[in-house]
């Protein structure tokens, strides 16, 4: 039996909803949608895809165990403006011909951002 399902949030948990939900919406370029206190949800992408982040009660303590990965046309200069938000760089990889960037959100979530189309 196959089961059918569809993705509705990539939930990712914080202490500070606001804080990072503010961050991730001006790295994406998108809209605050909702904003419960305990749970914030961006506005869709064209795919319908929504961010949500949801309030907990402990720190990160471990990698984590999903991650965004962001394109941009210029990754250096993605990696500039996202730092001037609150992102953290962790260190850059290179594998074969492809490198990207691996970062950190305000609270310390990380995400890779490579170079590609748009």
């Amino acid at each position: 039996m196959a089961i059918t399902s569809a993705v509705q949030h990539v939930v990712i948990d914080t202490h500070d909803p606001q804080l990072v939900a503010s961050f991730w919406a001006q790295a994406l370029g998108r809209e605050i949608a909702d904003d419960w206190g305990e749970f914030v949800r961006l506005a869709p992408d064209n795919a319908g895809t929504q961010l949500a982040f949801a309030a907990v009660p402990e720190a990160k303590t471990v990698k984590n165990r999903v991650h965004l990965d962001l394109t941009a046309a210029d990754r250096q200069s993605a990696a500039t403006e996202l730092i001037a938000i609150g992102a953290t760089m962790i260190e850059t990889r290179t594998q074969d011909d492809h490198t990207w960037s691996v970062m950190a959100d305000p609270e310390g979530n990380e995400f890779c951002l490579a170079t590609g189309q748009l």
